[in-house]
């Protein structure tokens, strides 16, 4: 069983930039305090010339670190947290294997949930 999971979690949409990072902080909070998940921002590369921002962020976008017994917990927070907004995800497997996904409700992102739990179970 693979212990750990790398995971990209993309909830981009239409509000307002301050309303995102807003909501992309709160979520990086919360997330942080999660046993078994180690998450960080994700640094823009290509920060808007004349900024002066150390290590300026992209907004609605997370790179984890989970372990397999704390999937459930992390899909459950971002269903109640994020509800039904679109969110897009690669997880990537310690054996190369990916998994992309996107959903727009929590039973889509259930369905992912399960997905990556029975992939980790693989050798």
């Amino acid at each position: 069983m693979t212990d750990q999971i790398e995971l990209t979690i993309d909830f981009q949409d239409s509000t307002s930039i301050a309303k995102q990072e807003k909501l992309t902080q709160t979520v990086w909070e919360q997330i942080k305090k999660m046993p078994g998940v180690k998450v960080d921002r994700v640094v823009d590369p290509n920060p808007p010339e004349g900024s002066r921002a150390i290590g300026a962020f992209l907004w609605g976008l997370l790179q984890a670190e989970v372990s397999t017994k704390s999937v459930k917990t992390l899909f459950g927070f971002l269903g109640d947290r994020l509800g039904d907004k679109p969110i897009k995800g690669k997880a990537k497997f310690s054996d190369g294997r990916e998994f992309e996904f996107e959903a727009s409700s929590r039973a889509e992102l259930l369905a992912a949930e399960e997905t990556i739990q029975r992939l980790a179970q693989i050798k």
